[in-house]
């Protein structure tokens, strides 16, 4: 690991790093909260299906 070389990279990187817009923000989050309601959703209907069936829960 040489350390060196390690840090320069990530002043590179935080250097091309820049702070977002507030309508790419807005987009990314709403991408990100339809993602995490997709999941819960998807695990609602997992449990539905699991104690509907005989046999389930």
């Amino acid at each position: 690991m040489d350390v060196p070389y390690d840090l320069t990279s990530y002043v590179r990187v935080l250097k091309l790093a820049s702070t977002p817009s507030w309508q790419e923000f807005s987009q990314v989050a709403k991408i990100a909260g339809a993602g995490i309601l997709l999941v819960g959703l998807l695990g609602f209907v997992i449990f539905v299906v699991m104690t509907v069936l005989p046999g389930g829960a």
